[in-house]
């Protein structure tokens, strides 16, 4: 998928919702665990409930790795499942992938080739050489780590030199340098809107997935009116606020009702950036 095909999906549903999966048998409604593949069926149920407000879905892989095998044959369905029921919504492996380059290369091969997801996210650290191999694959999306919605992202993440340059700052303005910039995302957390003014002077024209907002306490008012750019460019992710609101069996019907609330949120907050 590429760029203008995820902005027509935005206008289209007046919506930037970003749900995310992270099935965990622990929390996924008990009338389920007695299923073959309760993690593909959860999921299943959470996409056909809220794909007609969402444009992208986005499976955290650790929930799935942890289960083995099976797991990981559950995330392979539920992209497959995504891509012929429902093609025009952007998926994102939510890995956070980062090593050096014939590492990261593997990496990417798994993600974008072998289970074709649309994207991934990494962590940076590592620098260039850890990126770019991701970097390398046409029409996919590499999503960097920029500034977390974790209270211990700021142990490192807002760290500031002796000119007051934060290492967040650093981090973004760097990554423009790399080959295959323009393929990139960047990850900023909701709990942090004061500094998206600052963020979007560094990379005014990409996307940013923003996790946080509901449970993690963030607001969605406060991640447009400084993170909205000529595109739109944000992708605000629920998961939990979404996926967990009923733990019945019809759990989807209410997983349904909360992503419609958000999206109808989302679309006032659009007809008022944009009129």
């Amino acid at each position: 998928m590429n760029k203008a095909e995820l902005v027509k999906q935005i206008q289209k549903k007046k919506s930037f919702l970003c749900v995310g999966l992270d099935a965990d048998l622990e929390k996924i409604p008990a009338h389920l665990l007695s299923l073959e593949d309760p993690l593909f069926e959860f999921s299943r149920q959470i996409i056909d409930a809220t794909h007609h407000v969402a444009v992208a879905f986005k499976p955290n892989t650790a929930f799935f790795e942890a289960y083995g095998i099976k797991g990981w044959k559950a995330l392979e369905k539920i992209n497959k499942y995504i891509k012929k029921e429902y093609p025009e919504i952007f998926t994102i492996a939510d890995a956070k992938r980062g090593d050096i380059g014939n590492t990261s290369t593997r990496y990417a091969k798994a993600f974008f080739e072998d289970l074709n997801f649309d994207s991934v996210t990494v962590a940076p650290y590592m620098g260039r050489d850890s990126v770019e191999p991701f970097l390398a694959f046409e029409d996919k999306f590499t999503i960097m780590l920029a500034l977390t919605s974790n209270p211990g992202g700021l142990d490192f993440q807002t760290f500031q030199d002796q000119n007051g340059f934060h290492l967040y700052e650093k981090v973004l303005q760097t990554s423009l340098t790399w080959k295959n910039a323009d393929r990139l995302m960047y990850v900023v957390g909701a709990t942090r809107p004061e500094y998206f003014q600052k963020i979007r002077k560094i990379v005014p024209d990409h996307f940013l997935l923003v996790p946080g907002v509901g449970a993690q306490g963030g607001s969605l008012e406060d991640v447009c009116a400084y993170g909205l750019n000529k595109e739109v460019g944000l992708l605000v992710n629920s998961s939990r606020g979404i996926i967990y609101a009923s733990d019945k069996e019809y759990f989807a019907k209410v997983a349904r009702e909360k992503a419609e609330e958000l999206q109808q949120e989302m679309s006032k907050l659009l007809l008022t950036h944009f009129e």
